[in-house]
């Protein structure tokens, strides 16, 4: 498998140097749609600039990623375009490698179910066999490689890029079992953008499941690892801010990257959820609505975690999801973070109900953004209206993917334990809701 995953990348990394070498380069990179006031690369090199003065870059409202990222570039700004190529290639191999092992762990467990009887016998094809889950790790390397919108976030030079890297090194850290560097991979991707916060929870429920200690609230070992890995966590996120505030002897940086994500004060029109609500807004009901918007990304984190407590590869798949449709500035790239885990789900396809559908609308939305933004700022012949709209429909059509594959997949468990056919007590078919 190692020679198609090379094959795979080498061309991955020729179509992004192609394009940087491109007139389209400096087009993309323009795009509201691929990249953020808090991402954007022009914001970097201004924030190089006032740095190389001598001047904080937080002293402004231009920069706004956070320290480690400015000093990290001003090592390597001469070799921009090569970091951010290497970014995607090293996120793929860590999702191969992380898909790859989990599958191992589920045909063990799908083994030892099947050696015990647990499965009802009319189940035997949602049985998943290791010719089809061969090729998974290298659809999913293949899903973001060469998904568009990865291609434009890394031609366009978006730190999302670089994000995505660290959340998907903690994914691998964390299926592979090192608590220690899935905490400081987690406190990374918390330091960059905050939200990655509500990933703790899946990964804390999966390193107890692979040690074995049953999410028990009497049991002292449940308290004690998870007392060890909050600790770690917390740990490596302290270390990361103090060692920020080192680089400027400042604290500036707080407001300027945390407060700039939480109180959304640049209403640039991005497929976000907020840019067009907060511009309508009058300003005594701003506080209460951003905090109804900002909790949506929390909120889902406890139940989901109850019911997929058993699931946490799925729950953090369905958290970086919700991140990416409801956080404050988002672009491309954070979706194509977790399209990328849809071939793992191919076991699921025969439970979707609205696949066809959300898949037509997200394919429109996409060709329609660059449209109706020309018909708006450069035509005149339409206004922030028409943008919203279809904006609204792209993560509309989102939520039902999501909300569509968990069903499926509590579906699919259901099945698993109850029988493929369920019967009424009249003996008549029955059907399953989702409640």
């Amino acid at each position: 498998m190692a020679a198609p995953l090379t094959l795979l990348i080498i061309v991955a990394v020729t179509i992004r140097a192609v394009l940087f070498r491109s007139s389209l380069a400096e087009l993309i990179s323009e795009r509201v749609e691929v990249v953020s006031p808090l991402n954007a690369w022009k914001r970097v090199v201004e924030g190089l600039a006032l740095l190389d003065l001598g001047v904080s870059p937080y002293a402004g409202d231009v920069f706004h990623e956070t320290p480690l990222i400015i000093y990290f570039f001003h090592f390597v700004i001469d070799y921009a375009e090569i970091v951010f190529m290497i970014a995607d290639a090293l996120t793929a191999v860590a999702l191969y490698l992380a898909v790859k092992d989990y599958n191992k762990t589920v045909f063990r467990k799908q083994k030892y179910a099947l050696e015990a009887e647990r499965y009802p016998l009319d189940c035997v094809e949602l049985i998943r066999t290791p010719k089809e889950m061969y090729y998974i790790p290298l659809k999913v390397a293949m899903f973001y490689l060469l998904n568009p919108f990865t291609i434009l976030s890394c031609v366009a030079k978006s730190t999302c890029g670089l994000n995505n890297a660290v959340i998907a090194l903690f994914i691998l850290c964390t299926v592979k079992g090192s608590a220690l560097m899935s905490a400081i991979f987690l406190a990374l991707a918390t330091y960059q953008s905050i939200y990655p916060l509500t990933l703790f929870a899946p990964a804390l429920l999966f390193l107890l499941q692979r040690l074995y200690i049953p999410v028990n609230w009497q049991r002292s070992s449940f308290w004690l690892f998870t007392t060890q890995y909050a600790f770690m966590y917390l740990g490596s996120l302290c270390v990361m801010v103090c060692l920020s505030f080192f680089l400027l002897s400042s604290w500036d940086f707080l407001s300027s990257v945390y407060g700039f994500i939480l109180s959304v004060p640049d209403l640039t029109p991005n497929i976000g959820l907020f840019w067009y609500f907060f511009a309508e807004m009058f300003e005594h009901f701003r506080l209460f609505f951003i905090c109804v918007f900002q909790i949506n990304v929390f909120f889902y984190t406890i139940p989901l975690s109850v019911k997929l407590k058993e699931h946490p590869v799925f729950l953090i798949f369905m958290q970086i999801a919700i991140i990416s449709i409801f956080k404050s500035y988002p672009t491309v790239g954070d979706i194509a973070l977790y399209m990328a885990f849809l071939p793992a789900w191919n076991h699921l396809y025969r439970f979707l109900r609205n696949i066809f559908l959300v898949s037509v609308v997200l394919l429109a939305c996409s060709a329609l953004f660059p449209v109706l933004w020309h018909l708006w700022i450069y035509a005149g012949s339409a206004n922030s209206n028409f943008y919203y709209a279809i904006t609204l429909l792209f993560n509309v059509a989102q939520i039902l993917l999501v909300s569509d594959y968990f069903y499926a997949y509590l579906r699919r468990e259901h099945h698993l334990t109850h029988g493929l056919y369920l019967k009424r007590k009249d003996g008549s078919e029955a059907t399953l809701v989702l409640k």
